[in-house]
């Protein structure tokens, strides 16, 4: 089998077990995904792979209940770098307004996937956060949102932080959507990186 192929599958099978190894809190699994200096960038969590382990772990054994679904997979593979863009969605159940809650986000994982040692890895994970909605789980209760915290948020993720800030986590607010300048500046960093610059 060509080269480019197996390498094509094996990232393809590294973005599959992170999905599968993280929802299903696998956490020493879900750890060799991650370069050494491997960063995680989210909505509720910026920083280096072993944190987000971490805390991600302490969230589920709390019963916080994020789940990942995945779509088609392009891949710009250059030597031993990779940038994989990868359909997803994030669907996340909790209390909103104290509404039991499904809010489902739409987007794209945006990775920096590096080969070394012979083994490919995840140096940098950014969603790309394009459309959300929130729904209650039983249809027949009412939800009612506090409008002037709904639109801090940006519109591709807005729900998502609204039932994540309530929860008291820290949202950051200028995450990438599906267009404007963050979108932009992540695809010419891609882009730099592809081509040799460091992150």
């Amino acid at each position: 089998m060509p080269q480019e192929i197996m390498d094509r599958l094996a990232i393809r099978d590294l973005i599959e077990n992170w999905a599968v190894w993280r929802d299903a809190g696998d956490w020493d699994r879900f750890r060799t995904v991650w370069s050494d200096d491997g960063v995680m960038q989210a909505t509720w969590f910026q920083g280096i792979a072993d944190e987000f382990i971490r805390v991600s772990r302490e969230g589920f054994e709390k019963g916080v209940n994020i789940l990942h679904f995945l779509g088609g997979t392009s891949i710009d593979l250059k030597d031993d770098r990779a940038i994989s863009q990868t359909k997803m969605t994030i669907s996340q159940r909790g209390l909103v307004e104290d509404v039991l809650c499904d809010v489902v986000c739409t987007g794209r994982f945006y990775d920096f996937i590096e080969k070394r040692n012979g083994q490919w890895r995840m140096i940098l994970r950014q969603p790309i956060y394009e459309k959300d909605t929130v729904n209650p789980v039983d249809p027949s209760e009412q939800l009612l949102l506090d409008t002037d915290l709904l639109e801090q948020f940006p519109v591709g993720y807005r729900h998502l932080a609204y039932m994540q800030s309530r929860i008291g986590y820290v949202v950051k607010k200028d995450m990438p959507g599906l267009v404007g300048p963050q979108v932009e500046a992540l695809y010419r960093r891609g882009e730099n990186w592809l081509a040799g610059a460091s992150l």
